[in-house]
């Protein structure tokens, strides 16, 4: 299946985006976001103009450095935003020239990291990036907000990081996380 086949069902558009996050920007301005594989280009454009987007950036926030990846790995039908092991390799690169800083890290990747509850897929094969592991290994951020395998749903962890796949926000979830000190007091996946 192309992305264009898939487009009723999954592919979102720029409009799409503003109509959800206009809506969850009444309740808090304070919005993160990468785009998905299955967004159209006009949805990073979208998060660029409203000055929300993490792709290969980093927001300081609150004594919070927080930077993100979008996209994913290639998909068995082709989708808009898709990256290579090399390609996530290069874009974590850049990433790493941003992030020097000693405040804690919150990371925001659509693609999971590899062999975790959250890039097992339904056959028990994992699809999680490689780069993406080794990136989390070596910074090891306080937390790791994924998404992308829809039945990657849980928390798990690498080392001392948190990670965390709601699972798709079109079925109501999302994650809720507070953090007191620098250390995580509350993580939990809800349902709206």
């Amino acid at each position: 299946h192309s992305c264009l086949q898939l487009q009723k069902y999954y592919c979102s558009n720029g409009k799409d985006a503003e109509d959800v996050l206009s809506k969850i920007s009444l309740l808090n301005n304070s919005i993160f976001a990468v785009a998905g594989n299955c967004d159209y280009p006009d949805v990073s454009n979208y998060l660029d103009i409203s000055g929300w987007n993490l792709h290969t950036n980093k927001i300081d926030f609150k004594n919070y450095l927080i930077f993100g990846l979008g996209g994913s790995l290639p998909c068995p039908g082709k989708t808009p935003v898709e990256y290579t092991e090399e390609e996530f390799e290069y874009l974590i690169s850049t990433l790493n020239d941003k992030i020097k800083d000693t405040f804690p890290k919150i990371f925001v990747s659509h693609q999971p990291p590899f062999n975790t509850l959250n890039d097992a897929v339904t056959s028990g094969i994992h699809v999680g990036s490689i780069s993406i592991r080794k990136f989390i290994e070596n910074i090891q951020p306080l937390i790791v907000f994924t998404g992308h395998i829809h039945e990657g749903v849980g928390i798990d962890s690498i080392g001392e990081t948190t990670i965390i796949n709601p699972g798709p926000f079109r079925e109501g979830k999302y994650a809720y996380v507070q953090i007191d000190n620098d250390k995580i007091t509350d993580l939990e996946i809800r349902k709206a």
